[in-house]
């Protein structure tokens, strides 16, 4: 595998060889020394042209963990600042001998700029581009579902015959993209849920059900709902008519989780809104799979920067 671009791109066995991977990573976790030497001599710079804390810092321990040297680069007091291009500030870092280079940036597609304009000549993985999507992000949330559900072992498994609910504001979250394609992939049957507002307008670009009544789809008891965070950064019109209303219709409220069936996982990539998109009880309660996905995160992404930089998605 040369890059990580889309979820999209991943085949079936691909998409299983890295969770198989991911699962050998995790090995590591319960050692001493947690650290493997197969990135030894490599220098990964990670890219970020928008705020993160979550995935730039599961980046950075999953690149040291397989001994990688690391350069953490923030567009933030840099030179992008003054105006640089995309194109300089990465064929600058390049030249300086970087070895993969892991990409967040606010436009969408701009993880494809880099790698296939020839820009550079380096693996890219793309660590969320705008409201496109955020593949790692769908590999850790896969990672953790097949884990919840079958076990540690699961290796060699799709997701097949499970059903996953993803609600909220899905018009603007790159993780919905990025899940209602790998989960399909996998096997499962994905809804999305949400006001119309914030559901995509082409529906039939999605091999996905869509939903507008969150009561209907619980209902059905679903393997999994993920909740979505309403991402106002990126709204620049009025998409429903206040935070309360949006809570009390496709929230996932204290009253809507006691009716909920207790073998449905609660998951939510973060950060999150307590009160609004998710409560606390069902955030910190035993079928929220919330932390586990965080320390998955760290798993997938070695099993990923192992892949782009050796070609193998198998360790």
């Amino acid at each position: 595998m040369r890059h990580l671009l889309s979820a999209a791109d991943l085949s079936r066995e691909t998409a299983i060889a890295l969770l198989d991977s991911a699962e050998v990573m995790a090995e590591t976790a319960d050692r001493p020394h947690k650290k493997l030497p197969a990135l030894r001599g490599r220098t990964i710079v990670n890219l970020f042209f928008e705020d993160s804390t979550r995935t730039r810092i599961s980046f950075e321990a999953a690149q040291k963990r397989l001994s990688a040297d690391v350069i953490n680069f923030a567009a933030k007091g840099s030179s992008v600042s003054k105006g640089e291009s995309l194109k300089d500030t990465a064929q600058t870092l390049t030249a300086m001998g970087v070895d993969a280079v892991v990409i967040r940036h606010g436009s969408s597609g701009a993880p494809h700029l880099l790698a296939n304009r020839g820009w550079i000549d380096v693996p890219v993985v793309n660590a969320g581009d705008g409201t496109h999507e955020h593949p790692t992000q769908a590999l850790l949330d896969a990672f953790t579902l097949r884990r919840r559900v079958y076990g540690h072992d699961s290796r060699c498994r799709g997701l097949d015959g499970l059903r996953v609910a993803i609600v909220g504001d899905v018009s603007h979250s790159r993780v919905a993209r990025s899940n209602a394609w790998l989960l399909t992939t996998l096997g499962a049957t994905v809804t999305l849920v949400g006001p119309p507002t914030l559901l995509p307008h082409d529906r039939s670009a999605f091999p996905v059900n869509f939903a507008t009544n969150l009561d209907d789809v619980l209902r059905e008891s679903p393997d999994a709902v993920m909740m979505l965070r309403i991402q106002k950064e990126r709204m620049h019109s009025a998409f429903f008519p206040n935070e309360r209303e949006f809570g009390l219709t496709w929230g996932l409220t204290a009253e809507r989780f006691a009716a909920m069936s207790p073998h449905t996982l609660v998951m939510h990539p973060g950060p999150m809104n307590r009160g609004l998109e998710i409560c606390s009880v069902a955030a910190d309660s035993p079928q929220s799979t919330i932390l586990d996905q965080v320390a998955n995160g760290v798993f997938v992404r070695m099993a990923v920067m192992f892949a782009v930089l050796t070609g193998n998605e198998d360790v």
